[in-house]
């Protein structure tokens, strides 16, 4: 049995009510050719509400196929819920003009907090020209971007994601599942770039991956995400709980490194 209070508290409880829990990585609504029972913005609060999560950052599924109805309608979600819900900003690279727009209207809106992007999706790369815009525009206004990121990918991979972390300094990047697949390379990149976070969707499910997260790269560069509604935030709660970390390392992956990189972006 592992020694912590955080863990016991979880086991006894199902929530993690001493160290309220912040997901940096959800996305909103139903997505063609899979079936989700709890995509409402009703069925996700009760979910985060069971397990104690504070707070979540979310891309709305629509807005990866077409930004500009999808963008409306992930705001027109966080937007009922201020400082319980906040929102990404996707941009597609294939649609620049509707991209431009959408960047225009982002001081409008007060619950957004950064930028979403998927290059696999788009099958576009991270480091190509047409993704300039959204960068130059995030290190302007020292922004969030949470990429997608893959192992193996010719979109989104480690190399792709050092090369704009070396460009744009200013933005701090989340690097989505962590380069699924060559977590050693994207580790070595979150060591290497001051502004290059790791992201534990679907990689905290890799045994023993958080506790070599914690010793190479440090729990302070790592940050919670479990893609709600694709996956059950409880088993990715209980991953983080139950790593052989300190629970200082637990309150750091779960909560702190969050509000450290969302303070001063949240307007609500």
């Amino acid at each position: 049995m592992i020694d912590s209070p955080i863990a016991r508290e979880f086991l006894e409880t199902g929530r993690c009510q001493s160290c309220p829990i912040i997901d940096m990585h959800a996305h909103y609504g139903p997505f063609s050719g899979i079936y989700m029972p709890n995509h409402t913005p009703e069925q996700m609060l009760a979910t985060l509400d069971r397990c104690g999560v504070e707070l979540i950052v979310s891309s709305g599924h629509t807005a990866l196929e077409d930004v500009v109805r999808g963008n409306a309608e992930m705001l027109s979600i966080t937007e009922r819920y201020p400082g319980r819900w906040y929102a990404y900003l996707v941009y597609n690279p294939h649609y620049p003009a509707e991209g431009q727009a959408q960047l225009e209207e982002y001081d409008r809106h007060p619950t957004l907090v950064g930028l979403k992007f998927h290059p696999s999706m788009h099958a576009y790369p991270l480091t190509g020209e047409a993704y300039r815009p959204a960068l130059e525009f995030a290190a302007a206004r020292r922004l969030i971007v949470l990429t997608h990121t893959w192992g193996d990918s010719p979109y989104n991979g480690p190399e792709h994601l050092a090369q704009v972390a070396e460009r744009y300094p200013e933005v701090t990047f989340l690097a989505g599942h962590s380069c699924h697949g060559e977590f050693q390379k994207c580790m070595e990149v979150a060591r290497k770039y001051p502004n290059v976070y790791l992201e534990l969707t679907a990689a905290y499910a890799v045994r023993g991956l958080i506790e070599q997260m914690v010793e190479t790269v440090g729990a302070h560069k790592i940050v919670f995400g479990c893609d709600l509604p694709w996956f059950d935030p409880h088993y990715a709660i209980g991953c983080v709980v139950m790593a052989h970390i300190s629970d200082g390392a637990r309150r750091a992956i779960l909560r702190e490194n969050a509000l450290r990189i969302l303070e001063g972006r949240r307007r609500v």
